[in-house]
């Protein structure tokens, strides 16, 4: 699999070997396809609109290696061309916006459904859950804290930049590894073939201490904001790095 810092499914996905990342994901019948349809277009024209402005506002010339100068790259694009600059900025204050209307929503409807018909949270898919999330620990990358809900599960962690073979880490292949195996074996559990994830993850990139610290706080408290226990410590499907 070829890997790239930035590819695409129905949601785009960053990555870099050594970044932190809040990513959750949930079971492939966790929430109806049409839910939420409206949000995912409109993210899907922001996204369109985004990109048309950026490759005007670097230019045809600029964006074709042939017409490529020292001069035209010492430039900024916003600089050669301030009528994009102002346009592209707004969009993506509107995209990042949306994004967290929908990533609110979305986590509202999976965490209403409380008694799904493969639980995460029994005992044996748990053991196999909380097992292979801690299997990359110290490999490829450092846990900060996951919650594993009824219906999906989310991760707070932070890539390691090499693996002990001297290979980067990409969060592409974790998720592929996880999600693979975690299927397989509650498959077995379950009594059951077929796909067990739904094939995309929401991954967001965590900018800083803050921003990782929140990040934490809403996967431990999922289930007390969910309704599922009064005190988050009498939750036996979280953990968090002391």
């Amino acid at each position: 699999m070829e890997k790239k810092e930035y590819y695409k499914h129905n949601l785009p996905h960053f990555q870099q070997p050594g970044q932190a990342y809040f990513v959750t994901w949930n079971l492939k019948d966790a929430a109806p396809k049409k839910a939420l349809l409206r949000y995912s277009k409109k993210l899907e024209i922001l996204k369109s609109q985004i990109e048309i402005d950026r490759i005007n506002s670097v230019g045809v010339a600029d964006s074709d290696p042939r017409f490529i100068t020292s001069e035209s790259k010492s430039t900024a694009p916003g600089k050669k061309y301030p009528e994009f600059a102002s346009s592209i900025e707004n969009l993506r204050k509107e995209y990042t916006a949306l994004r967290k209307q929908y990533l609110k929503a979305y986590n509202d409807l999976l965490d209403a459904e409380k008694n799904p018909k493969i639980n995460l949270s029994k005992s044996g898919n748990l053991k196999v859950l909380m097992e292979t999330l801690k299997y990359w620990e110290e490999k490829k990358l450092k846990s900060h804290a996951f919650c594993i809900m009824p219906n999906h599960v989310h991760w707070v962690f932070e890539l390691l930049k090499i693996d002990e073979f001297g290979e980067s880490v990409y969060l592409q292949d974790i998720m592929y590894s996880v999600k693979r195996f975690s299927a397989s074996e509650i498959n077995k559990l379950e009594n059951r073939k077929g796909e067990l994830w739904q094939k995309e993850s929401f991954d967001t990139t965590i900018r800083d201490e803050k921003h990782l610290y929140y990040a934490i706080e809403y996967t431990l408290n999922n289930p007390v904001k969910a309704g599922l226990v009064e005190d988050r410590m009498q939750w036996t499907g979280s953990w968090v790095r002391e």
